[in-house]
């Protein structure tokens, strides 16, 4: 690791950003796809519902 002891490595590159934000939208993507689909959305209304009769 000789050639990397004089350089400085500030931050990360235009590629690795991209690449980055490719992977944030492909996660964001499929948790959105986890959230919305039907057992997701009817667990969570059965959990409103439950949580709005409580008394």
């Amino acid at each position: 690791m000789a050639l990397a002891r004089g350089r400085s490595d500030a931050g990360m590159t235009t590629a690795e950003y991209a690449v980055g934000t490719l992977g944030a939208c492909a996660l964001a993507a499929g948790l959105y796809k986890v959230v919305t689909s039907a057992t997701v959305t009817g667990a969570l209304t059965d959990l409103l519902e439950r949580a709005l009769h409580a008394i």
